[in-house]
C-alpha cells in the first residue's frame, strides 16, 4: 500500500485535540491513525466524532457492524474493515463466517433479517437509494427509526472509508487484511 498522504499526528497534541480524546476515546485507548489524521484538522476530528453512531442506538450491535464491515468492504476500506473486525466482531458475536460473510458477493448462512441488511448496504452503495422491494423486505424486521439508522450507517462509513482511502492512512497493525478473513 503507498504511504500515507497525511502523516498522522504524534502526542503532545494541542489542547483541543485532547480533550476530543479524551471525551470521545475508552480510557487507556490509543488514539488510532485514523483520529490521528483526522486531528490535523481539530474541527473534523470533533464534527466526525460527534457524528459517530457507535453508542447503543436503534439497531443492535450485530446488526451495526454487520452493515459497517458491508459497508467498508464495499468501499474497499481495509483500514477500517480491520479496525471493525479487531475491535467490535468478538463483542457484536460475529463468527469468523459472518464476518467472511460481509465479504461475499453472494452472503449464505446469515438470517434473513441480517440478509436484508447486507442487501441494503449493496443498494444504498450502487444506487444511492432503497428499492420498494427492499424497503418492504426491511420493513418485515426493522421499524423505520431503525431503518433510518441503517442508511445513516452506511453514509456515515462511505464518508469513513472515503477518509481512510484518499488519505491513505496506514493500517493498524492489529487489524486483520480481507485476505485474512
Amino acid at each position: 500500500m503507498p504511504t500515507a498522504r497525511i502523516v498522522p499526528l504524534e502526542a503532545p497534541f494541542e489542547s483541543t485535540v485532547t480533550e476530543t480524546f479524551q471525551k470521545y476515546l475508552p480510557p487507556g485507548m490509543p488514539p488510532l491513525k485514523l483520529f490521528r489524521t483526522q486531528a490535523r484538522n481539530p474541527r473534523v476530528l470533533q464534527r466526525v466524532f460527534a457524528g459517530s453512531l457507535l453508542d447503543p442506538g436503534a439497531i443492535d450491535m450485530r446488526a451495526r457492524e454487520l452493515v459497517i464491515l458491508r459497508t467498508c468492504f464495499r468501499c474497499d476500506s481495509e483500514y477500517e474493515w480491520g479496525v471493525h473486525v479487531a475491535l467490535f466482531a468478538k463483542a457484536a458475536r460475529l463468527s469468523e463466517a459472518d464476518v467472511a460473510a460481509t465479504q461475499a458477493q453472494s452472503p449464505a448462512g446469515l438470517p434473513e433479517s441480517e440478509d436484508v441488511l447486507l442487501d441494503a448496504v449493496d443498494e444504498l452503495h450502487d444506487t444511492s437509494t432503497i428499492s420498494d422491494t427492499l424497503w418492504i423486505r426491511l420493513e418485515r424486521h426493522y421499524s423505520h427509526a431503525q431503518i433510518l439508522e441503517l442508511i445513516a450507517l452506511v453514509g456515515n462509513y462511505h464518508m469513513i472509508s472515503f477518509m481512510t482511502n484518499a488519505a491513505r492512512v496506514e493500517r493498524e497493525e492489529f487489524a486483520p487484511r480481507f485476505a485474512d478473513v
